[in-house]
């Protein structure tokens, strides 16, 4: 029998108790809406928004009620209209397509190279092939692309970057923090990314037009003076009758869970990073595995890790899912035919039209992906990867 691990990956650790007594004052208040304030009340929402602003040195700030909420109202604010081409990666998550699609854009898929980062030539090729003038560029995984080469393009070329944000809140590229390259940045607190209020999300951007869209976007009414990190009341004055309403606020109850996290944020992104490194290290040490290279210009958050086992065959890679998980670790398989949980790839988004990006498959159909939430030990992590390694040598045989 071999040797087991009995941890969970999808167990988070416990909301802080500060966070807990905040959200049981919030409770006991029954004014739950971002709106719904005494006087000169700032508000739990406002004083979030404020506080991230800080923390993500931008201007301005938006809570809202998750991240595919804050991707779909950033392409609304930056113009988009039905029928419109945006470039986004071949290798992503569903929500990221999912945004293009839901507001009416036409998705176009750039390949991505070994490092699981957007292939900057194909970019650069897809620009004038497709006519986009919009990059919803997403930072899978945490990997950041080499970021001024991708701006220059970008720039060059009249494209506005959009960055998701979601799996690198924190992470930084030659000492700039991912989100503060683009026009707008899209980042998630649901409960597997880096801050976890269940769902929930934040939009920042430098642009005071676009703060003011995307506020209105977000369902503030003319209550826009509320907000705790937004442009002056004069950017509104066009944008108030210009957008829809699209109901998509932060409450108070997630905002008063998110204020104590995010001020434990900079001590937990180095508890991941220990995690991240005592799994690499070991990883790297198989002849089979091939680890995902960090550039030296990336400062990484490493709350998942991915790896490859490019010699592998499809009918291996899910005899590893099956190795692995007898040893009580849960691998996904970005290679698998059919999306399972939260893991799919480009073919299974039927709502995409179908696109060739065959150095994206050969790469996806090799490449695994495991999350490292900070409820376990760095001993957890040393015992996981022994036991995946100890997996593909069973597997090999």
């Amino acid at each position: 029998m071999p040797a087991r691990f009995t941890g969970s990956f999808t167990q988070q650790e416990a909301i802080p108790a500060d966070a807990i007594t905040a959200a049981v004052a919030v409770l006991q208040s029954g004014r739950l809406h971002r709106y719904n304030l005494v006087g000169d009340e700032a508000g739990e929402v406002a004083q979030l928004e404020a506080e991230y602003r800080d923390w993500q040195g931008s201007e301005y700030c938006l809570a809202l009620t998750s991240g595919g909420q804050a991707l779909q109202i950033a392409l609304r604010a930056c113009g988009l209209h039905p029928g419109d081409a945006v470039l986004t990666n071949g290798f992503t998550l569903a929500p990221v397509p999912g945004a293009i699609s839901a507001v009416g854009g036409t998705p176009v898929l750039v390949e991505i190279n070994t490092g699981l980062r957007l292939d900057l030539d194909d970019l650069q090729a897809k620009i004038t092939s497709s006519g986009a003038r919009i990059l919803l560029l997403s930072h899978m995984r945490g990997h950041l692309c080499e970021m001024d080469r991708l701006m220059r393009i970008c720039d060059g070329a009249g494209v506005t970057v959009i960055e998701d944000c979601a799996h690198t809140m924190g992470a930084r590229w030659n000492g700039t923090r991912s989100g503060n390259f683009g026009k707008i940045a899209c980042f998630s607190t649901q409960t597997y990314k880096h801050l976890n209020s269940g769902e929930g999300g934040f939009l920042t951007t430098d642009d005071a037009d676009l703060a003011a869209k995307a506020t209105i976007l977000s369902g503030s009414y003319m209550i826009y003076a509320r907000h705790g990190a937004g442009p002056a009341a004069e950017a509104f004055a066009e944008a108030r009758y210009q957008m829809p309403n699209c109901s998509a606020r932060m409450d108070a109850l997630r905002a008063a869970i998110l204020r104590p996290q995010l001020a434990r944020l900079d001590t937990n992104i180095e508890r991941w990073n220990a995690r991240y490194c005592a799994i690499e290290a070991r990883l790297k040490q198989h002849p089979l595995v091939t680890t995902v290279p960090l550039p030296a210009e990336e400062d990484h958050v490493g709350s998942s890790i991915q790896f490859r086992l490019p010699d592998f065959t499809a009918a291996q890679c899910r005899a590893l899912l099956d190795a692995a998980m007898t040893r009580g670790v849960e691998l996904k398989w970005f290679g698998a035919p059919e999306p399972t949980g939260f893991t799919s790839a480009h073919p299974s988004w039927h709502y995409v039209t179908a696109q060739d990006l065959p150095r994206t498959d050969r790469i996806l159909a090799t490449l695994f992906d495991m999350r490292l939430p900070l409820s376990f030990s760095e001993a957890d992590c040393a015992l996981i990867a022994g036991l995946i390694c100890d997996a593909a040598d069973e597997v090999a045989t």
